[in-house]
């Protein structure tokens, strides 16, 4: 459970914040939900049955070309990390931002995964988080079509705080361009 997602959005009175809670089986989630309550629109996911928004269901964009995708991702806080993480961010956005139609950072990791599955984003990456900020957002993006794995491409999000949430006709190009800025 995430009370709020975006606290530092919320504490500023920036309206882009969310709550989330995911449920977790047997080491395995569930169920997710992720709640906009300034815009009233709750996206919600369970194993087998989809990702809905309201009433609505969900799927990834189709994008197929990284020239026509926005992408989402977190800004390392000051202060959280190493320089070199700061570092290496940087040199990611570089890498996304010369061949993307953009990068956006809302500060609301649950709510860029949920846009994700609405299909409003083509994909996101952050590293840093905690299992609260993307438990709910991997099963959302997962029954909504799209793939989900660490930058790497493992599949331990949950424990590494590194993911990558990206419509499945990007997400290797997305993960290979990330990992070479890396080197």
């Amino acid at each position: 459970i995430d009370p709020i997602d975006g606290t530092t959005n919320f504490i500023h009175g920036i309206p882009h914040f969310a709550i989330s809670v995911a449920l977790e089986e047997n080491g395995e989630i569930t169920a997710g939900v992720i709640y906009e309550p300034v815009n009233d629109q709750m996206f919600w996911a369970e194993k087998g049955n989809g990702a809905w928004l309201n009433d609505r269901r969900m799927r990834v964009s189709g994008r197929a070309q990284m020239n026509q995708s926005i992408f989402a991702t977190g800004i390392p806080f000051m202060g959280r990390g190493e320089k070199s993480d700061h570092e290496l961010f940087l040199k990611q956005m570089e890498a996304v931002m010369t061949v993307s139609a953009g990068i956006r950072r809302f500060g609301s990791a649950a709510l860029d995964m949920a846009y994700v599955a609405a299909g409003r984003f083509d994909g996101f990456w952050e590293t840093g988080l905690q299992p609260w900020d993307i438990a709910a957002g991997i099963i959302m993006v997962r029954e909504a079509g799209g793939m989900v794995s660490e930058l790497d491409g493992r599949d331990r999000m949950l424990s590494t705080g590194s993911i990558l949430a990206v419509n499945p006709n990007l997400h290797q190009e997305l993960g290979q361009i990330l990992k070479q800025a890396g080197k």
